[in-house]
C-alpha cells in the first residue's frame, strides 16, 4: 500500500512541478510571493532573480528525475528530497517576506507530499 501511495504523490509532485516551470511560470496566481505577476517577478521579490534559471533547471531536473522513479524506484528517494529541500527554502521565503498563510500552501502541499514520498521509500527500502 505505501508503494502504492509514493507513486500517486510522486506523479503529483512531478507533474505539478512541471506545470508550474513550463506551463505557468508567466501566468499571474494568487500564490505568487508578494504582488508578483508572474515567476520571475516572484523570484525578484525574493531578490533571487540572479538564481532564477538554475533553481528552475534543479526544480524541473528534480520532477522529471521524480517521474522516472515510477520505473527506476532507486530514484525516488533522491528526487523527492531535492524537492522538499527546495519546497522548505520556497516556505522561507514567504515567510521572510511577510506573505499570508495562503501564499505559502503550495509549497507546503509539495513539501509534505515529498517528505511522505521519502519517508515511505526509506521504511520500504528496509
Amino acid at each position: 500500500m505505501l508503494k502504492i501511495i509514493s507513486k500517486i504523490f510522486s506523479v503529483f509532485v512531478g507533474l505539478t512541478v512541471i506545470n508550474v516551470w513550463l506551463f505557468r511560470s508567466e501566468k499571474n496566481t494568487l500564490f505568487r510571493g508578494g504582488n508578483a505577476g508572474d515567476l520571475l517577478e516572484e523570484f525578484e521579490v525574493y531578490g533571487l532573480e540572479d538564481y532564477f534559471l538554475i533553481i528552475g533547471v534543479v526544480k524541473v531536473s528534480l520532477a522529471v528525475i521524480l517521474l522516472l522513479s515510477l520505473f527506476f524506484n532507486k530514484l525516488r528517494f533522491f528526487a523527492s528530497s531535492g524537492i522538499a529541500i527546495m519546497m522548505l527554502v520556497a516556505l522561507y521565503m514567504h515567510i521572510s517576506i511577510g506573505d499570508d498563510v495562503i501564499k505559502s500552501i503550495p509549497a507546503s502541499i509539495l513539501l509534505i507530499s515529498s517528505l511522505i514520498i521519502a519517508y515511505t521509500e526509506k521504511i520500504s527500502s528496509k
